[in-house]
């Protein structure tokens, strides 16, 4: 069965062996996602299960376009969510300790604020882009679509679109780049 037909049966007829099916196939890829942002094995298997309970809840919603990068996309933003999570905690546990104690820890690492820091920019660079540029770049990077759909779904052609995202990431790079001359 194709990932529609498996998708239909699961959100339509509650077909569970087509969900475990669906699980089957693509278990290996979004626990090597998870695997690259969490960097353990137990952290991966977290997210990995989480990843797949969040895409049955929500598989309702799939556009019906690539399934592999959908999930790895949930699993990605997953594993980020999570160790979020565990930055916060980690973060008031140290606040509950004595001065005397936290004295001797070295600062943290500055490298969560720079991430943290670009992010923004790649954000406010996404937004200062037009309405139809961010279309195209939901389209191939969040939602996975190859350009040949791309292509058939906004009239251009395939060589354009690849030209126009080519573009796009030009121009990302250099309001990122004149952000950070600021």
């Amino acid at each position: 069965m194709t990932d529609r037909e498996l998708a239909y049966q699961v959100t339509q007829c509650g077909n569970q062996k087509a969900f475990a099916e669906i699980v089957h196939r693509y278990s290996g890829i979004v626990f090597s996602k998870a695997l690259g942002v969490m960097r353990s094995e137990e952290g991966a298997a977290e997210v990995t299960q989480q990843t797949f309970v969040r895409a049955y809840e929500n598989l309702d919603t799939w556009r019906g376009t690539a399934l592999g990068p959908w999930l790895t996309a949930i699993a990605a933003h997953t594993a980020l969510k999570l160790l979020d999570k565990e930055r916060r905690r980690h973060a008031s546990s140290l606040n509950d300790l004595p001065d005397s104690v936290l004295s001797g820890i070295p600062a943290e690492s500055s490298y969560s604020e720079e991430h943290e820091a670009r992010l923004q920019q790649m954000e406010a660079a996404i937004t200062a882009l037009t309405e139809a540029d961010q279309q195209l770049l939901r389209l191939h990077y969040y939602d996975g679509c190859k350009t040949a759909d791309i292509a058939r779904r906004t009239g251009l052609t395939q060589s354009n679109v690849l030209v126009k995202l080519h573009r796009i990431r030009e121009r990302l790079k250099a309001l990122m780049n004149h952000e950070r001359n600021d």
